[in-house]
């Protein structure tokens, strides 16, 4: 992975799943009058929307191979999940957040083996409590309102479900310039099959 064109000594690193298109374009335009009455708030691009199965902080480049075959495997061993997004919420009144809903017992599942497998690797990393979500936008400090209102509106919200199809090793620029965050698949890995998608290197 290269930033501003240089290849940094680490990356910060997480494994996830992706909605397809079509559940984030409903989520979406359940967000359209949010996000118009509130451009203020740091509203996530939608491209980036990922549910984070294991977030491992910042790895030397060096270490990232490591979890390639690892990873591979696992993913070739998944069977099928069906997951959809429901209902919204928000961290502390600042984060706000879409819900996942489907075979959470599923996931709860593939997300003990991702961590098991990058501990496999000898990669230290601190294992929080999963709290499938998908994160939508930020608020500065002191303008809450935004955030918990939305949030509210978000409730009632239920996506159609929809099939997890490959599982994802994440790049981010988090601390690497003033500008947004970016994120970039290192890898994917389709489920159900040994096929791995090589899509950048770290």
């Amino acid at each position: 992975m290269t930033v501003d064109g240089a290849t940094p000594a680490t990356v910060r690193v997480f494994i996830a799943l992706a909605p397809p298109d079509e559940a984030k374009d409903e989520l979406a335009r359940e967000l359209r009058p949010a996000r118009t009455a509130y451009p203020d708030l740091r509203w996530n691009r939608i491209e980036d929307w990922h549910i984070t199965l294991a977030f491992l902080g910042e790895l030397p480049v060096t270490t990232v191979p490591l979890l390639r075959w690892p990873l591979g495997d696992l993913a070739a061993a998944q069977g099928p999940l069906e997951l959809a997004l429901r209902g919204g919420g928000h961290f502390d009144e600042r984060v706000l957040w879409s819900g996942v809903g489907g075979d959470l017992d599923e996931l709860h599942r593939l997300a003990d083996g991702v961590r098991a497998a990058v501990r496999g690797c000898g990669i230290a990393f601190e294992s929080r409590p999963l709290r499938p979500h998908l994160t939508l936008a930020r608020a500065r400090r002191g303008d809450a309102a935004p955030v918990v209102e939305t949030a509210d509106a978000l409730a009632s919200f239920a996506g159609r479900r929809w099939p997890a199809a490959r599982l994802h090793l994440v790049g981010s620029n988090v601390g690497r310039g003033p500008g947004p965050i970016r994120y970039r698949d290192i890898e994917a890995w389709s489920f159900g099959g040994a096929f791995r998608v090589p899509l950048s290197r770290p």
